[in-house]
């Protein structure tokens, strides 16, 4: 099943890649591999927010935001410039001179 994507992605620093974060599904994963002994209370909070999420019981846009401060305090936030510009997923298409969203 295909839970709820983001507006734009989030890119998490991994050992030897950078992962690109879309949704709940892909938040889902990077938390279930998250090692048990760095697992806390912002981490639990986290998790309880995507199950509600899920359920619809939470807005998607303050669980990528909670995502990203998880991600940032604990060092796996890519900025934007980390990220190859073939890599980034561009939000619209040019037609005329003129942005047309995607």
């Amino acid at each position: 099943m295909l839970l709820a994507l983001f507006d734009k992605p989030l890119y998490a620093q991994r050992r030897y890649f950078l992962q690109e974060i879309t949704g709940l599904d892909d938040v889902f994963d990077f938390l279930d591999e998250w090692p048990h002994e760095k697992r806390n209370l912002a981490y639990d909070t986290l998790v309880l927010y995507c199950r509600e999420a899920a359920n619809g019981r939470w807005p998607i846009d303050a669980v990528r935001e909670n995502f990203r401060v998880f991600l940032k305090q604990n060092g796996k936030l890519a900025e934007l410039e980390d990220v190859p510009p073939r890599l980034r997923r561009d939000t619209g298409v040019k037609i005329g001179g003129m942005q047309v969203p995607a």
